[in-house]
């Protein structure tokens, strides 16, 4: 079974990055996926930010894909990211069940490209 590629991009100031990582990894034990590696990416520049359209921190991908897309609206950049949870919560890390149906996608996407 190939697992999805899991990205959590970041930049030095953000306070929230540690408190992402401890959620995915949580996530990803609900899901028997504690051995898959999270490939961590610092966004170290203002130039980088902008040729990745990098929309703040953190963003955890999944195959390439954010997990909460960002609008249009959203400059990008290095700066910390908020995320508005499915319960009207506003907190600097995604919801929990986006990663999870974002992880569960490209799992099930391996299953159909069997």
């Amino acid at each position: 079974m190939r697992i999805p590629e899991i990205e959590l991009r970041w930049w030095d100031g953000c306070p929230s990055t540690d408190r992402a990582l401890a959620e995915l990894q949580e996530i990803l034990d609900s899901l028997d996926l504690s051995d898959v590696e999270v490939r961590m990416t610092e966004i170290s520049n203002d130039a980088e930010a902008r040729a990745i359209r990098f929309p703040g921190s953190p963003t955890i991908l999944v195959d390439g894909q954010d997990v909460d897309a960002p609008g249009p609206e959203e400059p990008g950049g290095l700066t910390c990211r908020v995320y508005r949870r499915r319960d009207g919560r506003v907190l600097p890390t995604p919801d929990p069940d986006d990663v999870r149906d974002a992880l569960r996608r490209g799992l099930a996407l391996q299953e159909v490209g069997r």
